[in-house]
């Protein structure tokens, strides 16, 4: 499955293309979809452009892109503390929602993740844990009482040296164990994000691309959008070596 990881937490300071607005990710979904992306994740953003969990924003977002896209193609949401720090004020915000995501990634080196986590598994939406290399979030997820529940695992590599992405890679699949019982998608950022997409071909995994990863191209020419590195990436996926379906 490859996902379109839509806007993160960037600005228009980074990327003039980023898809700010509930319409630009719609317009962005519809096209990424086009393109050969089979789920989509991206991130509120307020009149700002900073990363909202209130649940307007995030209601007008999931409702413009659910509506440009296949009903088949899932979109998800970001819980990430640095939009809401206090786990409790995250926790209530995520329980208010009136239109709910079908998914929603917990990333389980925060403070909170637990408490989020049983938010969203009350409310019916799915979980994608995030367990970021560089952190002790593959420890604490794997003694967590929501292991056996989440939707799928982010594998989410931070090591953005595309000399040694590819082998943080692996050593963080390794570190999440051969009992790990969810799907992993297995994604890199910056400069390792091609070398590890590259990877998850390999190994058969789940992968994702979009503007909150990478900015560039394989080759390393500036994207126009999303849906260009989505067409890129399928490119690699079903290249010769890769076990990706």
């Amino acid at each position: 499955m490859l996902q379109v990881c839509l806007n993160g937490a960037r600005n228009r300071d980074e990327c003039d293309a980023l898809p700010v607005t509930a319409r630009e990710l719609a317009v962005e979904a519809r096209r990424a979809v086009a393109a050969g992306a089979e789920d989509i994740h991206l991130h509120p953003k307020d009149a700002d452009g900073h990363d909202c969990l209130e649940p307007g924003i995030v209601g007008e977002a999931v409702t413009l892109v659910r509506a440009a896209v296949p009903e088949h193609v899932q979109v998800g949401v970001t819980t990430g503390a640095w939009a809401v720090p206090d786990p409790q004020r995250r926790a209530d915000l995520i329980r208010s929602w009136s239109v709910l995501p079908d998914h929603a990634s917990v990333n389980w080196h925060e403070t909170g993740a637990e408490a989020v986590a049983a938010v969203l598994l009350d409310l019916g939406v799915g979980i994608e844990a995030g367990i970021y290399s560089g952190t002790d979030a593959a420890r604490r997820f794997r003694v967590s009482p929501a292991a056996g529940r989440v939707l799928r695992v982010l594998a989410e590599v931070t090591d953005t040296d595309p000399g040694t992405a590819a082998t943080t890679a692996v050593d963080l699949v390794e570190e999440l164990g051969a009992e790990l019982r969810a799907r992993v998608l297995l994604h890199g950022e910056e400069g390792g994000a091609w070398p590890v997409l590259q990877t998850a071909a390999r190994l058969g995994l789940d992968t994702r691309i979009g503007l909150e990863d990478v900015l560039v191209l394989p080759d390393g020419s500036a994207t126009s959008d999303n849906a260009t590195l989505v067409h890129a990436a399928r490119k690699l996926l079903h290249s010769p070596g890769s076990r990706h379906r």
